[in-house]
This record gives structure tokens, C-alpha cells and sequence, in this order.
């Protein structure tokens, strides 16, 4: 599967209404740490479809970024059902992102 872009628009549709888990990156184009996870997302949503990864720039969703109380980034959130299941702060590798979406 390849990584989708979410927005305050389609975040409804695509994050909460989803039929399976979601992994949502909250991040922005200026964040070192989130330049290095991009290409992890990239793999990991490459090896999996039991998961969808979505993106989401906190510049052009703030309001996204406080209602999920996003306070640094890149901060990685696993809804399941249209809840909030865990969520991760910062650069991760692959096998730790691989453990958390299990």
C-alpha cells in the first residue's frame, strides 16, 4: 500500500470510518526527525496492508494536531475502530513501528 495523505477534510472518512487499523504520522516539512521516519512509513506501508498509514501535516491541520494533543513531532498515533489505540513520539525504525502496529 502506499501512504496517504489525511486532512482535516477527508480525516473522518479515511482515519475514523476505516475497516482496519490506521497509523496516522503527524508532521510537518520543516521536522528533521520526520524527514528521517518518512522513508520507514514509506517500507513499512509497502510490506503491510493490514494497516493503512496516513500523513498529516500539523502546519496545514492544526486543528487535528490539538484535538489529538500533538505536542512535538513527528508523533505517531494507531487508531483501531475510530479510537485512539497508543501512540509513539518520535524517529522510529521499522521493527519498532513493525511491534507497534501489532
Amino acid at each position: 500500500m502506499k501512504v496517504v495523505e489525511a486532512n482535516v477534510s477527508n480525516f473522518k472518512e479515511l482515519v475514523l470510518k476505516s475497516d482496519k487499523p490506521v497509523l496516522v504520522d503527524f508532521w510537518a516539512p520543516w521536522c528533521g526527525p520526520c524527514k528521517i521516519i518518512a522513508p520507514v512509513l514509506d517500507a513499512l506501508a509497502d510490506e503491510t496492508d493490514s494497516v493503512l498509514i496516513a500523513k498529516i501535516n500539523i502546519d496545514e491541520n492544526q486543528a487535528l494536531a490539538v484535538e489529538y494533543h500533538v505536542r512535538s513531532i513527528p508523533t505517531l498515533i494507531l487508531f483501531k475502530d475510530s479510537n485512539v489505540d497508543k501512540k509513539l513520539l518520535g524517529a522510529q525504525s521499522i521493527d519498532s513501528l513493525r511491534k507497534f502496529i501489532q
